[in-house]
């Protein structure tokens, strides 16, 4: 897997300075690489931290910018849209916001100390990209 750590935060600096007039507090995801498809790829990303836009950061950081994402890596994602033609292109244009989804929330509660567990498929617009994604790439194999 690809290990992403930023210690600058989403204002630059280092852990600790002061940046924008907001003290830089550091970030780490561990991102690991499932499949590649063409200018797609899917990842898995487990926080370390809980930084705001911390997974969408890393990921550009990274060169896997997140589809549908109008903030980061937004040059890449538009240059990589691109490149992509009929009904992929029709299923990236249908999704409904970003191409990021919790399948596993996983976090002790605050108060009682408990392990809470959360699970949730993909949406349906997602299951149907990523159906197409690999049925495509078998028929390229």
């Amino acid at each position: 897997g690809v290990r992403a750590r930023d210690d600058r935060g989403a204002h630059q600096g280092r852990d600790g300075e002061e940046s924008e007039g907001r003290k830089v507090r550091p970030a780490h995801t561990d991102i690991t690489i499932l499949e590649r498809y063409g200018a797609m790829t899917l990842v898995e990303a487990r926080l370390g931290t809980g930084r705001t836009h911390q997974i969408r950061v890393h990921l550009a950081h990274q060169g896997h910018p997140v589809v549908g994402d109008p903030t980061y890596g937004l040059r890449r994602a538009r240059r990589e849209r691109a490149m992509l033609e009929g009904e992929t292109l029709a299923l990236v244009r249908g999704l409904r916001g970003q191409a990021l989804h919790a399948q596993l929330l996983r976090f002790r509660h605050p108060v009682g100390g408990q392990e809470l567990t959360f699970t949730a498929p993909l949406p349906p617009e997602m299951a149907i990209l990523m159906s197409h994604l690999s049925s495509r790439r078998a028929r390229e194999q």
